[in-house]
């Protein structure tokens, strides 16, 4: 068995395509959606996220702007420029890049964010409504493994779904989607973590196993089951010399050596992450009532 390859980039082209046409309904009332980036020091991976998401904003139609702090900018001026940003009707989202640097507390600088605004659903009152199964942002990359799933074929309802990672950015909230009584979830859900015991014998029960433990290659083909769907949401750099850059990006799945067994399964890159970027313009979007 060669599993099927579930393409993140043609699915969130999809998901930009059906926004385009929601933005421009927005904008015919006179409603400019807008979202604001925060980014705070010079992480180049950062760096580069907020680029993609600033790209996808543009090519929707959405206002977008990065406001960029230096890397030794204080807690205090971080908490006023979300405050600042709270206030100002021109931006309908807030997106704080992760990870800020360690003098910040991150949870003070969520916690601030207008939970209106709010796109990347990881408020505390957010995450409260979302295992309570209410009407709330949810965080976008666990809403975009959901739409993967939908998109390609594979309806968690009723399945087994196995999530390797507890953070409260993945596994935590997609835990919380896929087991609501909704469409898109209806899952039997199983978490487990650096503490589980017996991880394989537990991998290998899942009809959908889920990969978000920041590890490479920390799923092998004998974790998991013939025919299990495969979402590895791991985004690794390992040595690779023969690159002009010294390294690759790797999963948290073993993908050579999975994809023979699975029935399907997302690459690293180009499955999870542009979806992640899709879902935070669709939050937008949503919040600015399209």
């Amino acid at each position: 068995m060669t599993a099927k390859i579930i393409d993140g980039r043609a699915i969130a082209q999809q998901v930009r395509n059906e926004l385009r046409g929601r933005v421009e309904a927005l904008r015919s009332r006179g409603v400019n959606p807008g979202l604001a980036f925060v980014l705070v020091g010079d992480n180049p991976a950062s760096i580069s996220y907020v680029h993609s998401k600033n790209q996808a904003c543009e090519e929707v139609g959405l206002d977008s702007r990065t406001f960029h702090l230096l890397e030794d900018a204080s807690q205090d001026e971080v908490l006023a420029l979300i405050r600042q940003l709270n206030d100002d009707p021109a931006w309908h989202g807030i997106l704080v890049q992760l990870p800020l640097p360690k003098h910040i507390s991150e949870s003070e600088v969520i916690n601030a964010i207008a939970l209106e605004k709010d796109v990347d659903g990881i408020h505390p009152a957010n995450m409260g409504r979302l295992l309570r199964g209410e009407a709330t942002f949810k965080p976008c990359t666990p809403a975009g493994v959901q739409r993967l799933l939908l998109d390609s074929g594979y309806d968690p309802a009723g399945k087994h779904v196995v999530i390797c990672g507890r953070s409260n950015i993945v596994g935590k909230p997609l835990a919380a989607i896929l087991m609501q009584k909704a469409p898109g979830a209806n899952a039997t859900v199983t978490i487990c973590h650096t503490r589980t015991q017996n991880l394989a014998e537990i991998t290998r029960r899942a009809d959908i196993l889920v990969a978000a433990m920041g590890s490479p290659r920390a799923i092998t083909a004998d974790m998991v089951r013939e025919g299990a769907v495969v979402i590895d949401v791991g985004n690794n750099t390992v040595e690779d010399a023969s690159r002009k850059s010294g390294y690759r990006l790797v999963g948290d799945v073993d993908f050579d050596a999975v994809v023979e067994k699975a029935a399907a399964i997302t690459p690293v890159p180009g499955g999870v992450g542009p979806m992640t970027v899709a879902m935070v313009v669709y939050n937008t979007v949503l919040a600015a009532g399209g």
